[in-house]
């Protein structure tokens, strides 16, 4: 199912088989590590495919063949492996793809662990890396060596929501030999097809849209056929798996996609207007609002924009923030996003950059719209301000 129709259609049908499962609507959850074979026979014959294959609870059982079927067919791609994070899941690409003596070009603007791994990890097995500026377009080709072999990419930047030009990187990069990783987080499925933009392998934490309710961790890597060996062998040599639980909980999630991210970006566009009234805000970081810098980017490759976004402050006391901060009855502070609920958090993007220069005076709130009614969140922050000023 879920080959045909439109795209709404296909998040709800991609990946189901219920012909397979008794008629159930939804794939049923297997707790397996031992799979038993009748004859010798079956337990020496190869499989048909890894990813169709029950062979080993580690390597996949029919729910979690259902769900990466799912996302490979709507994200665009021929095969899609889950791993248990979205960390996980970026660096099984690069174990996948990189070796020492490799070179790794990676946008300066990238989820912070993204960084941690390629200084950490990455050093360690003597991959060197160079951070690069997400603006630069088809000028990546002049920091291309004979050993790059990865250009990684993030649209928008973590944090600062700068756009980048992903089909002009993926042309000069393919035309040195060079494999483009994106990491589509942000976009989900849903807003970014990458594979159509030049993209060779596509990366979801699917703990935040896919899974949508904050209850699970989880990551996909989906690739074209060209590229899926490497990543496999990386995948199974790591010995990653999934928790069949949390497979669940993303097919669950998955279903309902389309209206969570159509609500989450008609309400991150209302708070962005907002803040952009409101006389403490220096400026809204938000590559669909008309006056980012960006916006002409995400007008002609992406089909939505998330609930996240970025707000710069005019300069302020840190317990000014804090007063306002500590009192929301809405927002929440916690580290990652995309699930029903609305947060807010202080982020400081000038403590990981390499390449460029964050330079913004006052402090910087990154906002994930949840799936609350906009006039509370409003409300709620418009409180927040009130203390703000009260305490500054």
């Amino acid at each position: 199912m879920g080959s045909n129709g439109s795209e709404r259609t296909r998040i709800v049908h991609a990946g189901r088989n219920p012909e397979r499962q008794s008629g159930a609507v939804n794939p049923p959850v297997y707790h397996a590590s031992t799979i038993l074979f009748p004859t010798v026979a079956d337990l020496l014959a190869p499989p048909s495919h890894p990813l169709e294959t029950v062979r080993y609870g580690r390597r996949g059982t029919p729910s979690t063949f259902a769900f990466q079927e799912a996302v490979a067919e709507l994200e665009g791609g021929d095969r899609c492996l889950s791993y248990p994070s979205g960390l996980a899941a970026i660096t099984g690409t690069f174990l996948g793809f990189l070796k020492t003596g490799d070179h790794a070009l990676i946008a300066d603007t990238v989820y912070g662990p993204t960084r941690g791994v390629a200084n950490g990890l990455l050093a360690r097995m003597g991959v060197e890396t160079t951070f690069y500026d997400p603006a630069i377009g088809s000028g990546i080709a002049d920091l291309i060596r004979p050993e790059t072999k990865l250009v990684f990419t993030e649209a928008p930047g973590s944090l600062t929501f700068e756009m980048m030009d992903i089909p002009a990187v993926a042309q000069a990069a393919h035309a040195r030999g060079v494999t483009v990783v994106m990491d589509n987080t942000w976009a989900s499925p849903h807003f970014f097809k990458p594979f159509e933009h030049g993209v060779d392998i596509a990366i979801q934490a699917a703990t935040k849209y896919i899974v949508g309710h904050s209850d699970a961790m989880l990551g996909t890597v989906t690739v074209k056929d060209s590229h899926f060996e490497p990543l496999y062998k990386a995948w199974e040599q790591l010995g990653y798996a999934a928790a069949p639980d949390d497979i669940y909980l993303a097919q669950r999630g998955l279903r309902t996609l389309a209206v969570r991210l159509d609500q989450h970006q008609k309400t991150a566009l209302e708070l962005a207007h907002w803040f952009q009234s409101r006389p403490e805000v220096e400026r809204v970081l938000y590559p669909a609002l008309e006056t980012d810098p960006g916006h002409a980017l995400w007008k002609r490759d992406f089909l939505g924009a998330s609930g996240l976004f970025g707000v710069v402050l005019k300069p302020v006391s840190r317990d000014a923030l804090a007063a306002m901060l500590d009192n929301m009855a809405y927002f929440g502070m916690g580290y990652s996003w995309g699930g029903y609920e609305s947060l807010l958090i202080p982020a400081f993007p000038e403590k990981i950059r390499t390449a460029t220069h964050w330079a913004a005076e006052g402090p910087l709130l990154r906002v994930h719209a949840g799936l609350e009614d906009a006039a509370d969140l409003i409300a709620d922050l418009d409180e927040g301000f009130a203390r703000l000023a009260a305490a500054g």
